[in-house]
């Protein structure tokens, strides 16, 4: 099933569904951003440190931590700069990590962002996640969501069906990590969708004073935290 799998989701040309506009790499004196267009920065990356996170959501995201302190493997969907991936593969080393990205032209832009090369514990493939959690049989610790176009989050990376898939994809005290953004008016009914299917053991946060909102879902225990918190990072 993994091979066949792999045949279907690995190294073709998937139409690009991430924002409008052809992805592309900014460098400035200290920075490289990942844009789409000029009104936006998706990834950023200090040139001195390419492994720090430099967004304040990304750091949020890290909060999976909380909840699974010592996973085995992480699934992201949504490659961008890959901060995420560069952070988790640094501080927890014994880490498995496979990244899904639909657009093949952010992933030729992997060695600006000093993303390491495939290999036994990390791997990029070029896929529709929605496709990749459904279809692939390996399980994983914590799937992290960050996958959007223009018009917000993909429509097909926030359906009940879709969000269900992310609850059988996950292990036992797995965790499911969605960003989203506060501007899109469906951000409510997508929490609501999360939460039915994890039993609402669910938490959302707010990161970024310009309107990112991390989500966590939960499986296999409870978490006696409060259930909605604020959480602005800017440091």
């Amino acid at each position: 099933m993994d091979e066949f799998v792999d045949n279907l989701l690995g190294d073709r040309d998937a139409p690009a569904q991430t924002l409008t506009g052809n992805p592309f790499a900014h460098e400035g004196d200290r920075e490289i951003t990942l844009r789409f267009d000029l009104s936006a920065t998706q990834s950023a990356m200090h040139k001195a440190d390419p492994d720090n996170l430099v967004l304040g959501y990304t750091r949020t995201m890290m909060g999976f931590l909380i909840f699974q302190p010592k996973p085995e493997r992480i699934a992201m969907i949504g490659l961008g700069g890959g901060s995420l991936a560069k952070y988790c593969l640094r501080h927890i080393p014994d880490v498995h990590f496979m990244a899904i990205e639909i657009n093949p032209r952010v992933i030729a832009l992997r060695d600006k962002f000093r993303i390491p090369p495939d290999g036994p514990k990390f791997k990029v493939i070029c896929a529709e996640g929605a496709v990749y959690v459904r279809y692939r049989s390996k399980l994983v610790d914590v799937l992290l969501i960050d996958g959007f176009n223009h018009d917000g989050q993909a429509r097909q990376l926030c359906s009940a069906e879709f969000y269900a898939h992310c609850y059988a994809k996950l292990r036992k005290g797995g965790v499911l990590v969605v960003d989203m953004l506060n501007s899109d008016r469906r951000c409510a009914t997508y929490i609501t969708g999360i939460r039915e299917r994890f039993d609402d053991h669910v938490i959302a946060i707010e990161a970024e004073l310009f309107g990112n909102r991390v989500v966590f879902a939960y499986t296999g225990h409870s978490y006696s935290g409060p259930q909605d918190a604020v959480f602005i990072n800017n440091h």
